[in-house]
């Protein structure tokens, strides 16, 4: 996956139609999350379509996260949202500014209000993983 400030760079340059391709093609990047990880405990509460997010401990201590939903646009909110603590440690998610490495993309004013409300879930479910394991 290409960093978020190369993705930001992208989307900036395109008109909102091609935003949501990009978003699109960003989720269908995401690694595969098998079937039997998408159950209740995974699903992240709040969000209009299903989001489910599984953490994992690597041995270097860092973090890792299969995620997946059943809408398109907001598989791609999610691959976003990954970008910015993906593989990282604890300490350094918990330190990471996730909605100001959001900001820039505007998602609330590009996309309706049922595909973004979600985004505080996902972050919070992000966080309470990083302090369980930090």
């Amino acid at each position: 996956m290409p960093s978020i400030d190369d993705i930001h760079e992208e989307y900036d340059f395109l008109d909102p139609d091609d935003r949501y391709r990009l978003l699109i093609d960003l989720g269908r990047e995401l690694e595969a999350m098998p079937d039997a990880l998408k159950i209740d405990a995974t699903l992240v509460r709040g969000c209009s379509a299903s989001v489910w997010v599984y953490p994992t401990r690597r041995d270097d201590g860092t973090l890792h996260f299969l995620a997946d939903s059943n809408a398109a646009i907001t598989k791609g909110i999610i691959a976003l949202v990954l970008l910015t603590v993906q593989d990282r440690a604890p300490a350094d998610i918990l330190k990471t500014d996730i909605p100001g490495a959001l900001a820039p993309f505007d998602l609330s004013r590009q996309l309706s209000s049922n595909r973004t409300q979600g985004i505080p879930n996902m972050i919070a479910l992000i966080r309470e993983t990083a302090a369980r394991y930090a």
